[in-house]
């Protein structure tokens, strides 16, 4: 059944009607699956925002091949700018990664738009809400004022009230990831699917936080290029400019800030499996190939 694409503004009458901003995520490793070092990181901004526009990028461990130490200096030789991620899942890898936002954050002001503690826990189950509130408050806490700190998590969990407390306890951003390919949507249906996804989880934190709503965020969203078919989604070249051309280029239109995942193929990372258990290929979602190359235009 073909779902309707609603009128946004009804669920986030907040919203600017100027465009929003795009960004993208991005991998630490290089194709061969060794980590990025300053000068890959000046590749990777120069080539999106000469392609796209886009200056502003999210990774996901501030910790893990050194991200922050390199991404930070990179980002500001090019003019970029970088959401830091901190992976809480264990305690090592939290007071790792909140150890090397301490670090560099304060040092690169200018170039940290934000801070996320946690991608999907909440999807996985791995903290409730409030669990994960105060490790962004201590995160918060630890590198000083000045800087947004929020989260990323499937949409969801913001839709069904799993998020409410970091809506109500003070999370400044809230990324909200949905893929309409993991959903086993035809192309056709996609975007579709996209919006009233985003609008659902939209409307929910804008209905539970009143008139001081945090920033919002699409998260991730996006179409691989190529890999296995995923119940009725099909990957493909064409496909993936579709997807990018309705669903990026559209919510964009309506305002909305989205995060395309991601920047560059991954060839390195192993096959997974979905969530229905079939084989699911993440090495192709790129919008540009793992050496910078284009697969089809990024503008809008």
């Amino acid at each position: 059944m073909q779902l309707p694409i609603l009128p946004l503004l009804a669920f986030a009458p907040s919203l600017a009607a100027a465009s929003g901003m795009l960004g993208f995520a991005l991998g630490n490793k290089k194709a061969d699956g060794t980590c990025k070092f300053q000068p890959d990181w000046e590749a990777d901004f120069s080539a999106i925002n000469t392609d796209s526009g886009s200056k502003v990028v999210r990774i996901y461990a501030a910790s893990d091949c050194d991200t922050a130490k390199w991404i930070l200096p990179a980002a500001k030789k090019t003019g970029g700018q970088v959401i830091l991620g901190i992976w809480p899942d264990t305690d090592s890898s939290y007071a790792a990664d909140k150890a090397a936002v301490v670090q560099y954050a304060p040092q690169y002001k200018d170039q940290v738009y934000a801070i996320t503690v946690g991608s999907e826990t909440l999807y996985r189950g791995n903290f409730t809400g409030e669990t994960l509130l105060t490790k962004i408050k201590d995160t918060k806490s630890a590198v000083g004022s000045g800087f947004k700190v929020g989260t990323a998590d499937s949409w969801n969990k913001f839709m069904d009230g799993t998020a409410d407390a970091l809506i109500t306890g003070g999370a400044d951003i809230l990324l909200c990831n949905a893929f309409s390919y993991w959903q086993g949507q035809r192309i056709g249906n996609a975007t579709a699917s996209f919006f009233d996804d985003i609008m659902q989880a939209f409307g929910h934190i804008q209905s539970v936080a009143g008139s001081s709503p945090p920033e919002l965020w699409v998260g991730e969203t996006g179409w691989p290029s190529a890999g296995s078919t995923y119940q009725n989604a099909v990957p493909g070249v064409a496909s993936a400019k579709t997807y990018w051309d309705k669903a990026i280029c559209g919510i964009l239109a309506w305002g909305v800030n989205v995060f395309f995942f991601e920047a560059f193929d991954e060839p390195w990372k192993p096959v997974s499996v979905g969530q229905d258990g079939s084989v699911a290929d993440e090495t192709h979602w790129g919008a540009w190939n793992s050496d910078r190359s284009s697969k089809y235009a990024t503008t809008c």
